[in-house]
């Protein structure tokens, strides 16, 4: 591995989940991810920190896994992407507002390729978990909030990247607002049968959207557990 890539301090480091990492890390660029600095990030952050016991041997495995809660940890490939997306046009990010934290997987990402993430989880127990994860691996420019994310964040805003790992069913404008200038936002959008992932890159005060793949995300839900 070269220095970019050397895996952070996590609890099972070592040669085989480096291999592993490595093997997957392939397998995304094979998938269309040609972001140097997105694989970069895959290739550091030890998945396996992030699931459960049980699920380790499957941490590097290009699938969803459960964590719990009704709640998944994403495919890699869709991580990466959505990781790639909102890089679009930049090589690193100054701010970012995550809404959806879960098991701290993406954050742990957004945290290599950001100046400073802003992550809200709804769920207390995910939220605090992801927050015990994080600070053993080192990472020390995310801000972790429990709390109700459908309205962002206006406090630490604008941001120059948002992304919603939760699908609602329609980004709520107020998180538009939140949007820097040439900023982007990455979402799922649908109901729990059809969902697209789809990003919009703010220009003039106006978002204009593109669309990706589709996609299945737990549905965005306001309030908190």
């Amino acid at each position: 591995m070269s220095e970019t890539t050397t895996p952070l301090n996590d609890r099972f480091g070592g040669f085989v989940s480096a291999r592993s990492r490595e093997r997957l890390v392939e397998g995304l660029r094979q998938k269309g991810i040609d972001n140097e600095r997105v694989l970069n990030a895959l290739a550091r952050v030890p998945r396996h920190d992030f699931v459960e016991e049980a699920l380790k041997s499957r941490a590097y495995e290009d699938t969803a896994l459960p964590i719990g809660y009704q709640q998944t940890i994403s495919q890699p490939y869709v991580v990466a992407l959505m990781t790639q997306l909102l890089l679009t046009g930049r090589d690193r990010l100054k701010r970012v507002l995550e809404i959806g934290t879960g098991s701290g997987f993406q954050t742990a990402v957004l945290a290599q390729v950001c100046a400073r993430v802003f992550s809200i989880e709804r769920i207390g127990a995910l939220a605090e978990r992801a927050h015990h994860r994080l600070e053993k691996l080192g990472i020390e420019n995310v801000s972790l909030r429990h709390g109700d994310g459908t309205n962002g964040w206006s406090a630490k805003g604008p941001f120059d990247g948002i992304m919603l790992t939760a699908a609602p069913d329609r980004v709520p404008d107020s998180l538009f607002a939140q949007l820097a200038e040439r900023g982007v936002l990455v979402a799922p959008e649908g109901s729990d049968r059809q969902q697209r992932l789809l990003y919009w890159i703010k220009k003039d005060g106006i978002a204009l959207r593109h669309k990706s793949i589709d996609v299945v995300f737990v549905p965005l839900q306001a309030g908190q557990a």
